[in-house]
């Protein structure tokens, strides 16, 4: 047996994989390629009246374990109008040692739109988690990236009990880079302090990239905080294309108005839409 062989035995953790095409045909989005292998899964694709086609991913397992590697690989085609959520949010478990690792790519093509919208990660006392998402943007497209998080489950005292998350947003298009984004952020120590979170256990970024004008959406954006349940939003326009919006919230239910207003506002500014309910009730 080789080392390799010997070290592939002793793992602990699962590999799942998603793989989605999405293509226009006619005046609608449909999913045309669909593949999976547990611990990743969909729903099928939910008729709404919005011209996005809307896909729920989930992990049935009940969440993601120390050692397990996901990947997700997403392909929008021309014209396409591609929404990703899941039906709640995501929770980590601790680790005995090995990380978790989840890797996020997709590409989209000239004139797409990719709503990447999941709802947050809940990390439980020592989980470890790496992720990395990618985005191509082509010439024309839209893509609306939430990266939403909560320092644990605040109600039961575990903020910032984890052992160590990690999180990257890569974004660029034919030109070079848009964005680059990341933390790194260790259990144990008191984030939430003043200068961190200001006690705020629950954060969020919103990428906004864009050929479109986005001087209405950052002229609307300080007036959010009403709608936004308390929570704090500030944004900063990139060099090239778009708006990065970061998010601050004492609890869920504040931080999931806030990340609901900021994504209303982007989706009425930028592709003229009105709000997509998703049903999750």
């Amino acid at each position: 047996m080789t080392p390799a062989s010997a070290a592939a035995l002793g793992r602990v953790g699962r590999d799942g994989a998603l793989r989605l095409v999405f293509e226009r045909r006619g005046g609608s989005t449909v999913l045309t390629a669909c593949r999976s292998t547990l611990p990743l899964q969909v729903l099928a694709p939910v008729a709404l009246e919005d011209a996005a086609a809307v896909v729920s991913m989930l992990n049935p397992t009940g969440g993601v374990l120390g050692g397990d590697h996901l990947t997700v690989d997403i392909d929008v085609g021309p014209g396409a109008h591609a929404c990703l959520t899941t039906p709640s949010a995501t929770r980590v478990y601790r680790s005995a040692g090995a990380p978790a690792r989840q890797t996020v790519h997709a590409r989209l093509a000239p004139g797409a739109v990719c709503e990447w919208v999941p709802d947050h990660t809940i990390p439980s006392p020592g989980a470890i988690l790496d992720q990395e998402m990618v985005f191509d943007v082509g010439e024309g497209a839209t893509l609306l990236a939430l990266d939403a998080w909560a320092a644990g489950r605040v109600a039961r005292g575990e903020a910032w009990t984890f052992t160590r998350l990690s999180s990257a947003l890569r974004i660029a298009d034919a030109a070079g880079l848009l964005l680059q984004d990341r933390f790194v952020l260790d259990g144990g120590r008191d984030w939430g302090a003043r200068g961190f979170t200001d006690g705020r256990a629950y954060f969020a970024s919103l990428a906004l990239i864009t050929d479109a004008d986005v001087d209405d959406f950052l002229e609307a954006l300080p007036w959010l905080t009403p709608a936004a349940g308390g929570a704090v939003l500030g944004a900063a326009r990139l060099p090239r294309r778009g708006v990065l919006v970061r998010c601050l919230a004492r609890g869920a239910p504040e931080l999931t108005a806030a990340v609901h207003a900021a994504w209303t506002l982007a989706r009425r500014a930028v592709l003229g839409a009105p709000p997509l309910a998703l049903r999750k009730g």
